[in-house]
């Protein structure tokens, strides 16, 4: 009676209103990624949509990083391609380096990806620490500045090394290499000849463990700390909240995420300029995060796919194709703050509740 009581509840646990969005979240993730090897298995897939695959990941896994930071902290982030550009260039530098003495591909970019989120968070640490006392309008102007300064050092940086070790030069390209040796990144050319060591299986599961690290912070002791001070500072403050702390956790786990995201980015690419991550990639990620629903993990989810491979599906319409992007932009926020649909999809939604609960009563 203990095991059958034990798996009703599991079952059960899965499916309620605390737990359901996790399980669709990662269900989302394992039924889109088997579905995808499948077709690309069977060459159902056009050489386009194979290219988009990775950055596709990338840009889920930026947009559940400034979810975290928008819709549970209720922080307005706008830099976010900052920190994916931190994350970029550090792996591009790293798996560089480390090519000629660790060949095997997989165990280089799971070592770059670690660095580049670890570099990301550190700035996001360090940035954290003035932009946090700050709110609304102003906070998000600071990490717009942000991002537009990152851009700009990148651009004008060169890093190179040879059997001497690095050399480094700013502004101008001062490094002289011995035969042999290696430039990482020159200036706004950005980082060349970089090896493409990232892979669609990388990114889902980059994908999964971001999922896992956002909901089990919700779900923890921080996560309520962090809504509630999102909910009502100053009543979070007279309970003992410690507002700066829960803050800047929920920003440095986003800039840690989109570090991550940038790495495996930049090492899909044999070139990658610093341009690619300027103020029109912040607001792309931002949109991803409002149309999906702000706290809502599954719909960034969709809203990503949908919005980075729509202008794609568009391209044969050549000049139209931004303006039916937009117009589908504002049909999607329409139909997404309409009260009709908002309570069809609940019906469906507790429908399909019921039935795993019952199906999970059954089995026990």
């Amino acid at each position: 009676m203990r095991t059958e009581n034990t798996t009703g509840k599991t079952a059960i646990s899965l499916f309620d209103a605390a737990h359901r969005g996790r399980t669709a979240s990662f269900a989302l993730v394992i039924l889109l990624y088997a579905v995808l090897r499948a077709m690309q298995a069977g060459g159902g897939l056009s050489s386009l949509f194979t290219s988009l695959l990775v950055p596709v990941t990338c840009y889920i896994v930026a947009a559940i990083g400034l979810n975290l930071n928008v819709g549970v902290s209720g922080e307005l982030n706008l830099g976010q391609a900052g920190f994916m550009s931190v994350g970029a260039f550090t792996a591009v530098c790293v798996s560089g380096r480390l090519a000629a003495t660790l060949p095997v591909p997989a165990l280089r970019l799971v070592i770059a990806i670690i660095l580049g989120a670890a570099a990301a968070a550190l700035f996001g640490f360090l940035i954290g620490i003035p932009v946090l006392k700050l709110q609304g309008d102003y906070l998000a102007i600071v990490t717009l500045a942000f991002g537009q300064i990152i851009k700009s050092l990148i651009t004008n940086m060169y890093l190179g090394f040879d059997a001497n070790g690095f050399q480094f030069s700013f502004v101008e390209n001062k490094c002289k290499l011995e035969p042999g040796g290696k430039m990482l990144l020159n200036g706004p050319m950005g980082a060349t000849g970089t090896e493409r060591i990232a892979t669609f299986t990388a990114g889902t599961v980059l994908i999964i463990a971001a999922l896992f690290i956002v909901y089990n912070l919700i779900y923890s002791k921080s996560g309520r700390a962090i809504m509630a001070a999102r909910d009502n500072r100053i009543a979070a403050e007279l309970t003992g909240i410690n507002i700066s702390s829960t803050k800047m956790l929920s920003f440095v786990v986003s800039a840690g995420l989109a570090g991550s995201a940038g790495a495996l980015y930049g090492l899909n690419y044999s070139t990658l300029v610093p341009n690619k991550f300027d103020f029109n990639t912040s607001i792309l990620i931002l949109v991803y995060v409002v149309l999906g629903g702000l706290g809502n993990m599954t719909g960034t989810i969709i809203s990503t796919i949908v919005l980075v491979l729509l202008p794609e599906l568009l391209r044969s319409l050549q000049d139209y194709r931004m303006l039916i992007y937009a117009v589908v932009l504002i049909m999607i926020m329409l139909l997404t703050n309409n009260e009709k649909v908002k309570t069809f999809f609940k019906t469906v939604r507790s429908r399909f509740v019921k039935t795993a609960a019952a199906g999970g009563k059954e089995a026990a």
